[in-house]
C-alpha cells in the first residue's frame, strides 16, 4: 500500500509540475508579446505576477526559458502551417497557404518570434521532447515531406520530369520564406512595405515560377 501511495503522490506531483510549467510558459509568452524580445526574467516574472525565483526553478535561466518557449512556439507553427496546406487540394494553393500561415504567425507577434529565434535553439534540454531543436527538426521533416509530395504532383500534372535535384527544393524554399519573412518583419510600416497577402503571393510565384515570372 505504501508503494502505491508513494507512486500516486509522485504522479500527482509530476502532473502538478507539468501543469505549472505550461502555465508559466503561457504567461511568459504573453509577457514577451507585450514587452518585446529583450524582456528580462524580472520583467517577465513581474508581468506574469509571479516571482523570478519560480521561473529560475522551472527553467534554470533566461536561455532555458527561451528554449522551452521556442519548443512551444515552433510546435504551434508546425501544426498551423501544415494544417493550412492539408486544407487545400490544389498544389499551388497549398504552397500559398503554407507561406501565408507562416508570415501571419510571425506578424501576429514579432516580439515573440524574435525572442525564440534569437537564442541557441539547437541547445539541448533535459527532455528531448521539449527540445526546440527536436520541434524544429520535426517541423522541417514533416513540411519537407509534404512539400516534396506536393511538388511531385505539381510537376506530374504539368508534364515535367522530377529530377533528383528537385528533392532539395523544399529546404531551399523554407530558407527563402524565412529570410524574406524576417526582412519583411524588420521593415518599418510605410508604402514600401508590402502587405502580407501581396508578399505571400509574390513568394509563391517566385518559388514555383521563378523570379523571371515577375517580368511577365
Amino acid at each position: 500500500m505504501n508503494d502505491v501511495t508513494e507512486d500516486g503522490r509522485a504522479a500527482r506531483w509530476q502532473n502538478h509540475r507539468t501543469e505549472r510549467r505550461t502555465e508559466l510558459l503561457t504567461l511568459a509568452r504573453k509577457a514577451v508579446h507585450q514587452l518585446g524580445p529583450g524582456a528580462s526574467m524580472e520583467e517577465i516574472s513581474s508581468h506574469a505576477q509571479t516571482s523570478k525565483p519560480v521561473y529560475y526553478r522551472y527553467f534554470g535561466d533566461k536561455e532555458g526559458l527561451r528554449r522551452a518557449l521556442g519548443a512551444m512556439v515552433i510546435t504551434d507553427f508546425r501544426h498551423r502551417v501544415i494544417d493550412a496546406a492539408l486544407a487545400k487540394d490544389d498544389e499551388r494553393a497549398a504552397l500559398r497557404a503554407m507561406v501565408g500561415a507562416y508570415l501571419e504567425l510571425a506578424q501576429r507577434s514579432p516580439n515573440l518570434y524574435y525572442f525564440v529565434t534569437s537564442g541557441d535553439l539547437e541547445a539541448t534540454t533535459n527532455s528531448e521532447e521539449e527540445s526546440p531543436s527536436a520541434a524544429l527538426n520535426a517541423f522541417f521533416t514533416e513540411i519537407t515531406a509534404l512539400m516534396t509530395d506536393r511538388l511531385s504532383s505539381y510537376l506530374h500534372e504539368a508534364g515535367s520530369s522530377d529530377p533528383h535535384a528537385v528533392s532539395l527544393w523544399p529546404r531551399a524554399a523554407l530558407g527563402m520564406v524565412r529570410a524574406a519573412g524576417e526582412s519583411w518583419l524588420s521593415q518599418p510600416e510605410g508604402p514600401n512595405k508590402p502587405p502580407l497577402d501581396e508578399l505571400a503571393d509574390a513568394l509563391t510565384t517566385w518559388l514555383i515560377n521563378g523570379i523571371a515570372a515577375a517580368t511577365h
